[in-house]
């Protein structure tokens, strides 16, 4: 592996990865909303039956807390209810309130569409070896940094 060659691919990829990233954030700061908190809104409203706290913290790799901060602003702005699971009941359910419905609909559909169609741009193959990649790439990073010795 040539260390120099592979860190300006990193560097290069971080810098894409960011670029995305700001595309949501910009986005959400238009709602008044952060990052986190547009992708805690589109979990939800792509779970119609609604959603436990721990999927949230599993899909954005999020700590409880992050997200129980989160569902807390949107449970006071009456955007979500909270319902024991009843598997778990330390766990709860998400759901949106009529209120919260209205309101994540006129941000959740267009920033679907702006992703599908920007990925729309892409061929069927083009789209399937970004997605294997992208997996293999997370996983390849997800193991290395879980890896690192604590000094």
């Amino acid at each position: 592996m040539d260390y120099q060659k592979v860190r300006s691919y990193v560097n290069e990829y971080c810098h894409l990865r960011d670029v995305q990233y700001a595309a949501y954030e910009m986005f959400a700061r238009k709602h008044r909303l952060t990052a986190n908190e547009l992708f805690v809104l589109d979990i939800i409203w792509f779970s119609p039956e609604g959603c436990l706290q721990s999927e949230i913290c599993e899909r954005l790799s999020a700590t409880k807390q992050t997200v129980s901060a989160i569902i807390k602003k949107f449970l006071k702005q009456g955007y979500v209810s909270l319902t024991e699971s009843e598997a778990d009941r330390r766990n709860k359910i998400v759901r949106f309130t009529p209120a919260g419905t209205e309101y994540a609909k006129k941000i959740i559909p267009p920033a679907a569409r702006a992703e599908i169609e920007a990925m729309g741009g892409l061929s069927d193959a083009e789209i399937a070896e970004l997605v294997r990649l992208t997996a293999l790439f997370s996983r390849f990073m997800k193991d290395k940094f879980r890896n690192i010795q604590e000094v």
